[in-house]
């Protein structure tokens, strides 16, 4: 019965894909070119697909890009990428996948599946140090190789029988893998040009990843990168599927301020805004023929807490800073984009999971300030110098004072505030040098794993420098659950210890909004903001 439902999955969906190519009709010569002016938030740390960990950088490359499967457009489930089909065993723990013969690198290479293999040993080399390694130990193997114990990648479930054939083999069952394989670290990456300008695991600003040198795989190449000005990329020749391709580029603009980007969108020099102006969003929200769209988003916005750094290593402070601030007041006066309130890890709607009823925090400041004065500061006195860090956004700012406010007045005590650009914030983040830390979770696919996995001791992304062997045992334990019921229930107790002793504290649930264009077709906001880019159109000026 799971081969006979997979074969009719993938027969649809390549009947889906078609029937996109079908629609696709080359533009007169003479054509106006259709290039996207979209705002990317700000300026990315890199475009290797390896090394990079943040949304900025995912809307560019999964423009390069693309792996074994891609993003269906209607947000079901995915569609053949490089593979046109694949093959899943009974028991959940081997997948054969089939490389097109037409899957061509930009510079003409064939994309084989020994460049996929190469790409997974690379990721998972420990001297990458690459921050989504974690997403490839759903393999054999995986995590012993990453963690130094054996530099025998043959141990690692990965093979490559033939140039179009690639089996991976899992530790343990996991039904979300092929949506987990639209995220770009399961992408490819060409080697030679790696090698071509360096060692393949080094970190830091490699000139391979620059216009005239960069080889991706995707519907578009690089064409362009002036820092802190313009991305460009232009539609690739070399494409498998460059028939259904109907946009001749993007240009990303990497505007860090939601003002600045409403203001650009007026003067006809964007076609989508990344973010919108909270004190913008009534205004167009009457508007006739409104072009806001408020859509939900699969994320939660939480600040992260060095546990390792005084006063943060004592949970019941992490817990008075969590109990006292009013998060209904925020989200309908502050951010003001229908976000909804977090009290516990997981959005809504994902997946079918639900928390555990007896797991939520609860606002209590009475509950807060006995915490803090138990931790020996009883109405603020002598709580030491804290510093909040955020990344420069006007509204990350207006989170942070009106925070900063409920903290100074519900329990006395005066937190800083400090705000980085986005590639040094990455960089104290990944350090772990700050206090606390504004941040942010877009699941890279839509299953509760996600926003589990995240906290595995020592894990890449993790970066609170808490762990608890009880709970990996947890996250490893769900993914050995016979039933979605049982993996959900294991997801819960793991809530619970992340409530428990709160090395994050949960602030809201993401709402996406936007100014897009009218003349924008074939696009809208998916619940993970990973619309393929190869289906959207531009409207003639």
């Amino acid at each position: 019965m799971r081969l006979a439902r997979l074969a009719i999955i993938v027969l649809s969906a390549i009947l889906f894909s078609s029937a996109f190519r079908a629609q696709s009709a080359p533009a007169p010569a003479n054509a106006p070119q259709k290039i996207l002016r979209w705002g990317n938030g700000d300026e990315p740390q890199d475009l290797d697909p390896q090394i990079i960990s943040g949304s900025v950088e995912h809307n560019l490359v999964r423009a390069l890009f693309e792996g074994l499967v891609s993003t269906a457009p209607d947000d079901k489930g995915v569609l053949p990428g490089v593979a046109e089909r694949w093959d899943i065993s009974p028991d959940g723990l081997v997948y054969t996948f089939h490389l097109r013969a037409d899957a061509r690198w930009s510079n003409g290479d064939p994309v084989t599946a020994d460049d996929f293999a190469r790409s997974y040993k690379r990721m998972l080399t420990p001297a990458l140090g690459a921050d989504y390694a974690y997403m490839l130990f759903l393999l054999k193997g995986a995590t012993d190789f990453n963690a130094g114990k054996t530099t025998d990648f043959s141990t690692v479930g990965v093979r490559a029988p033939d140039a179009r054939t690639l089996i991976l083999t899992l530790e343990r069952p996991a039904p979300f893998l092929l949506e987990a394989m639209t995220h770009y670290s399961w992408f490819p990456v060409h080697l030679p040009t790696i090698e071509k300008f360096g060692a393949p695991d080094s970190r830091g600003a490699s000139r391979w990843t620059r216009p005239g040198n960069l080889v991706g795989n995707g519907p578009f190449v690089l064409t362009e990168w002036k820092p802190n000005q313009i991305i460009s990329v232009r539609r690739s020749p070399a494409y498998w599927d460059a028939a259904t391709v109907k946009l001749d580029g993007i240009d990303f603009y990497p505007v860090t301020q939601p003002d600045t980007e409403e203001r650009m969108y007026r003067a006809g020099q964007l076609d989508i805004t990344y973010e919108m102006p909270p004190s913008k969003i009534a205004p167009y929200r009457r508007a006739p023929n409104s072009v806001l769209h408020l859509d939900p988003y699969c994320g939660v916005y939480f600040y992260r807490f060095n546990t390792a750094r005084k006063p943060f290593d004592d949970v019941r402070v992490r817990r008075a800073l969590a109990l006292a601030i009013d998060r209904e007041r925020l989200v309908k006066h502050v951010t003001l984009a229908d976000e909804r309130p977090a009290y516990t890890i997981v959005p809504p709607g994902v997946a079918g999971y639900e928390p555990a009823p007896d797991a939520a925090l609860k606002a209590d400041i009475a509950e807060a300030r006995r915490l803090l004065a138990e931790a020996g500061y009883p109405n603020g006195k002598n709580f030491p110098k804290t510093d909040l860090l955020y990344n420069t956004l006007e509204k990350h700012r207006a989170v942070a004072e009106a925070l900063q406010q409920m903290w100074r007045k519900n329990l006395g005590i005066e937190i800083g505030l400090h705000n980085q650009e986005w590639k040094v914030y990455l960089d104290s983040q990944k350090t772990t040098d700050f206090q606390i830390q504004r941040a942010g979770w877009i699941a890279d696919y839509v299953d509760p794993h996600v926003f589990f996995d995240l906290w595995r001791t020592g894990g890449g992304n993790n970066n609170t420098n808490w762990g608890d062997p009880g709970y990996d045992k947890l996250l490893d334990a769900a993914l050995d659950a016979r039933t979605r019921e049982e993996r959900y229930a294991t997801y819960q107790k793991m809530e619970k210890i992340l409530l428990r002793d709160l090395p994050v504290m949960p602030i809201y649930f993401y709402t996406y909004a936007r100014i897009i264009s009218p003349r924008v077709k074939n696009f809208r906001t998916t619940f993970l903001d990973n619309y393929p880019w190869k289906y959207v159109d531009l409207e003639a000026k």
